[in-house]
C-alpha cells in the first residue's frame, strides 16, 4: 500500500512568522499535534505540541514567539508514492513519529503519522517501529 492511501491529507500550515499562540490554536481546531512550517511552498520546519511545551511554556516564554524560533528544522519527508512499509522503516531509522509527505514536485501533500501506519499494519508493526524510535 502507498503512503497516499493512509496519510492525513488535510494539513494546516504556518509560516516562520506565525506566533506560537496561533499555532496552538490551529492544533486545537484541527485536533493535531503537529503543524508544518512552510515558506515559498516548501516545508522548512515542524512545530509539535511538545515543542510548544518544552521550548516555550516550560521556560516561561512568550506566546507571541515566532514559529521559526521553536520549530524543528530537520524535517524528514517521504513521497506519496512510497510504500507504507518503507515510510515506517524511515520513521524507525530516524527515530521519529511523523513524516512530511511530498508530491513528486516537492509540494506538501500530507503528513504520515505512526497512527496512520497502525491503521495499515496493526499493532505488531507499529510496536516494532516504536521500539526503533525509542532506542537511545
Amino acid at each position: 500500500m502507498k503512503v497516499r492511501d493512509v496519510m492525513t491529507a488535510q494539513v494546516a500550515t504556518a509560516t516562520p512568522k506565525t506566533s506560537v499562540k496561533d499555532i496552538a490554536r490551529t492544533m486545537a481546531r484541527i485536533d493535531s499535534g503537529v503543524v508544518p512550517v512552510v515558506e515559498d511552498g516548501k516545508v522548512v520546519g515542524l512545530v509539535t505540541d511538545r515543542d510548544i511545551v518544552v521550548r516555550v511554556v516550560a521556560d516561561g516564554g512568550d506566546l507571541t514567539t515566532a514559529a521559526s524560533t521553536i520549530m524543528s528544522s530537520d524535517v524528514q519527508a517521504c513521497s506519496e508514492d512510497d510504500t507504507v512499509a518503507d515510510a515506517a522503516a524511515q520513521m524507525g531509522s530516524h527515530q521519529i513519529r511523523r513524516l512530511v509527505v511530498n508530491s513528486a514536485s516537492g509540494a506538501l501533500v500530507g503528513i504520515l503519522s505512526l497512527g496512520d501506519v497502525a491503521m495499515e499494519f496493526g499493532a505488531k508493526a507499529v510496536g516494532q517501529t516504536l521500539e526503533e524510535i525509542s532506542e537511545s
